[in-house]
């Protein structure tokens, strides 16, 4: 004979489905009765996104993976949680695990299995996105030119061309321009990610020029010898006011020469 909970499980019927809502802003809540105690907001690292939901501070991992299937459509099954730095196993409780009010986690997913077809969610932008997608678009086409110029460089100096060093620092200059560009857009989601990739590549450019420069003033250098430049490059994660571009290095090659001695 069940009990007058009506088949709910031990854990106090959270399994069950209709318990979560959706609140004004998008922040998923899960309903509580009057024992259920107190609620914690977590905000989750997904993919290039964060997630915030609002779950019991009683709850398990494994209810807040239910929580954030509504939230990414990642069956609880595929996904992998974790909190300062370890996976937490579903039967695990935040409170016990230190999980705290503002706490973050991450969520990485499971490969879906090769015989289940995997639904593809259309990707929405809103306004910002695209604006931030736009913005990051025109800054790519100014540095597929600037990459352009920089190959004909290096072609340059391959040859064993002479090339002035002013055409090394205007072109860095303007990567370094670009840079600022992308520092100061917003954005999110996608957008973010663009953002991102744009930055790395801007500075693989950097590094590039830095490089040829120094084979350039070099040129009868061991050539199979690598030039070891030095560029450290703060992380794009916060938007606005994140470059501080480090002060140009000037690359030094050594040279030693072993000299046979003729008795």
């Amino acid at each position: 004979m069940m009990s007058g909970g009506g088949g709910r499980s031990g854990s106090g019927g959270r399994d069950a489905e209709g318990e979560w809502e959706v609140r004004p802003g998008g922040m998923l809540v899960q309903r509580r009765d009057g024992d259920a105690g107190p609620a914690v907001r977590l905000r989750v690292s997904h993919g290039a996104s964060f997630r915030d939901v609002a779950v019991p501070a009683q709850a398990t991992f494994g209810e807040l993976k239910r929580v954030l299937t509504q939230a990414t459509g990642v069956e609880p099954e595929r996904q992998r949680l974790f909190f300062r730095g370890k996976e937490k196993g579903d039967n695990e409780f935040l409170h016990t695990a230190g999980v705290k009010d503002g706490a973050k986690l991450l969520l990485l997913e499971k490969p879906a299995p090769a015989n289940v077809e995997q639904k593809v969610e259309p990707v929405t932008m809103d306004e910002s996105m695209m604006k931030a997608c736009e913005a990051v678009g025109r800054v790519r086409t100014e540095v597929d030119n600037l990459s352009a110029q920089v190959c004909d460089l290096e072609k340059s100096v391959l040859a064993g061309r002479k090339v002035e060093d002013k055409n090394f620092v205007v072109l860095t200059e303007l990567l370094m321009m670009e840079l600022l560009k992308l520092d100061g857009i917003e954005a999110e989601g996608e957008a973010r990610a663009q953002r991102k990739a744009e930055v790395r590549r801007v500075q693989s450019l950097v590094e590039t020029l830095d490089k040829l420069k120094a084979r350039n003033a070099n040129p009868f250098s061991d050539q199979n010898k690598s030039v070891s430049v030095a560029t450290q490059w703060e992380t794009f994660d916060n938007g606005m006011g994140s470059l501080n571009a480090p002060p140009p290095r000037v690359s030094s090659t050594q040279i030693n020469t072993d000299w046979e001695q003729f008795d």
